[in-house]
């Protein structure tokens, strides 16, 4: 079951603005997929990273950043894994209680850790931003994709060269799966 959110670029772009401004190419009205295919096939696999992240559903980029995390980090992903694992958790249970689980985990977390950033991607997939009862600011929508899209590229700093780019394209490989069948 297919879970494209946009039939074209064009779509994702009029919903998302920002991503205009990282990705830097002009809206177009071919699919989503084949735009994102373009962006991978070349040396833009960093937009790429952005575009995909912004086409699946939150729960879809939740899971494909997991996923990038552990094929980019490999080990290193299972050494500080509260922030995988509660995004995980979230993803295999979307439910308040998971999601307010990683938000807390994200919030605590360090802001250059990309296990921190996918614990804020699920804790941002709803609900509200803060827990104070005297103020309630929801969680705007385009949250949780921003935080999948800094743990994929944090996660990817940590690679050189070739090795970086040949394991980028395999993460958008997967999150092109992930948008065609979905979970």
């Amino acid at each position: 079951m297919s879970r494209i959110r946009f039939a074209t670029a064009q779509a994702l772009f009029e919903t998302f603005p920002e991503v205009v401004q990282k990705i830097g190419t002009a809206p177009t009205d071919r699919t989503a997929i084949d735009f994102l295919r373009d962006l991978a096939s070349t040396d833009r696999i960093a937009e790429a990273v952005t575009f995909c992240a912004y086409l699946l559903p939150r729960r879809e980029a939740v899971w494909w950043a997991c996923g990038c995390a552990r094929t980019l980090l490999g080990d290193i992903a299972k050494d500080r894994a509260a922030g995988l694992l509660a995004a995980e958790a979230w993803v295999y249970e979307p439910d308040e209680e998971h999601r307010r689980a990683a938000l807390e985990i994200g919030t605590r977390g360090d802001n250059s850790d990309a296990l921190t950033w996918l614990a804020r991607a699920a804790g941002w997939s709803g609900g509200f931003l803060n827990s104070s009862p005297n103020r309630q600011d929801p969680v705007p929508p385009y949250m949780t994709a921003r935080a999948a899209r800094i743990a994929v590229l944090f996660c990817a700093a940590r690679i050189g060269g070739v090795e970086r780019s040949e394991r980028l394209r395999a993460c958008i490989a997967e999150g092109i799966k992930l948008a065609e069948t979905g979970l």
